[in-house]
């Protein structure tokens, strides 16, 4: 068992919730390679689905099946039809049960965690039959979220980062800690080139959306705005956004010169550390520990944005 136990219990406050209780969902287990040790549930619909395949990375000391559910995703994979996997990690790997998102031999293409998700989300598109493929993460998972879609561009059509970090924002303890409270050490243009040395031909880089609680003390919003950056910068959008303002929050897209939606950037006025969740709006989830009851509810807009 790989233990970074110092390195985890220093890096704290990245989200609680209890158990619950896997029914509706199915062990996912002999994926291929797992060199990270994770292991991994799988909600399928009944009946014909859609072909798209999500992914959702839990946050520290989580349960990633109980976040599906009280953010209102498990609700919306079955009313909508498309698969849910939900990797997850253990407290043997990591005290606090964050992926390790500071650690350059599980973040890096084909190493580690990184190349126990690509296996995991191989085999489940496979047994899905899903073409597309979409990940979303929360806070340490946002930020694995991050490095999987500059490691694995191709295989995503699209990602969302929630209270998350870009990659590469550190690899050891002292990075990670200034990058969660500062933003990154680095500019946009070396994360942008370090994506590009990752992947020189390059051509195509999926779609991104990106949130953050301004009053987020935990991962500094500044991660969100410089990861939104990087990413105009790579898919090559238009530098100027459009800016949608109402009462509570504000929305930034960026588009290419064909009028797409590449990036957006949701920044939510009042609202700390955590998931946007509305239980007031169907499918909006429920609030509690790092569920933060907010204007819009982030699962509803995400789905309803990628168009599943």
């Amino acid at each position: 068992m790989r233990k970074l136990t110092l390195i985890a219990a220093c890096l704290s406050a990245l989200l609680f919730t209890p158990a619950y209780a896997q029914s509706e969902y199915q062990a996912f287990s002999e994926f291929g390679a797992n060199p990270g040790e994770l292991t991994a549930s799988y909600l399928s619909p009944e009946g014909p689905g859609q072909d798209a395949l999500v992914v959702l990375l839990h946050g520290c000391v989580q349960d990633g099946v109980e976040l599906a559910n009280n953010s209102g995703l498990t609700a919306l994979a079955k009313e909508k039809k498309f698969s849910l996997l939900v990797p997850q990690q253990s407290f043997e790997n990591n005290v606090k049960r964050c992926y390790n998102w500071f650690s350059a031999q599980d973040t890096q293409v084909d190493s580690g965690e990184m190349l126990s998700l690509k296996n995991m989300i191989a085999k489940a598109q496979s047994q899905s039959g899903a073409k597309r493929v979409y990940v979303i993460g929360l806070s340490a998972g946002g930020a694995m979220a991050s490095a999987a879609l500059v490691n694995y561009p191709n295989v995503f059509t699209a990602g969302a980062v929630i209270a998350g970090l870009p990659y590469p924002c550190a690899d050891n303890l002292t990075k990670a800690i200034s990058c969660m409270k500062k933003g990154p050490a680095e500019s946009v243009e070396e994360l942008v080139s370090f994506a590009k040395q990752v992947h020189p031909n390059q051509q195509h880089w999926p779609a991104l959306t990106v949130w953050t609680g301004q009053n987020d003390v935990v991962v500094n919003p500044e991660n969100a705005k410089q990861l939104s950056a990087q990413w105009v910068a790579l898919t090559q959008a238009n530098k100027t956004p459009r800016v949608e303002q109402y009462a509570d929050y504000s929305v930034s897209t960026w588009s290419d010169t064909s009028g797409n939606n590449l990036i957006s950037l949701v920044e939510i006025n009042n609202m700390g550390h955590g998931i946007a969740v509305n239980p007031d709006i169907k499918n909006g989830g429920n609030t509690g520990d790092f569920l933060l009851k907010a204007p819009i509810s982030s699962m509803p807009e995400i789905i309803n944005l990628w168009g599943i």
